[in-house]
């Protein structure tokens, strides 16, 4: 066994369409339990951090998207209670009208950035949404 602690890695997506509407579900389970983020979640073992994001984004939201571009990667020590958690950030499109809670998701949305003052987001998704929504309208 290994003397090192090591993070958990996840993935997250940030779907959005050519007007940067973007969708968010609500979280079905603690940590966050009832707030809005981005979908992602775990990579598993032996998967890639970019099989994690698409697989992650049709057990939560139903969508089958394609990767544009990373966003960045989040590695705060003390952004999941969980303990130490790395996510990759990938912007994405996907066809919005397919969208259906499932999975870790209660509820899905889609959402505009001038909704994020009037709702409870997980996590740091307030920060990550900000860059995205930079990221994406720099680049399309």
């Amino acid at each position: 066994m290994s003397k090192y602690k090591k993070p958990s890695v996840t993935a997250d997506i940030f779907i959005f369409d050519d007007e940067f509407n973007f969708i968010l579900i609500k979280r079905k389970f603690e940590p966050y339990k009832d707030y809005w983020a981005i979908p992602g979640g775990y990579v598993e073992y032996g998967e890639s951090v970019e099989d994690a994001a698409v697989r992650e984004a049709k057990e939560e939201t139903n969508i089958d998207i394609e990767l544009n571009e990373l966003v960045n990667i989040y590695s705060k020590p003390g952004r999941d209670p969980r303990g130490h958690t790395v996510t990759a950030v990938y912007l994405a499109r996907g066809n919005m009208e397919n969208m259906k809670a499932d999975d870790d998701a209660k509820e899905i949305g889609i959402f505009r950035e001038e909704n994020l003052d009037e709702i409870n987001l997980a996590f740091d998704h307030d920060k990550i949404i900000k860059d995205c929504l930079d990221k994406a309208k720099s680049s399309f």
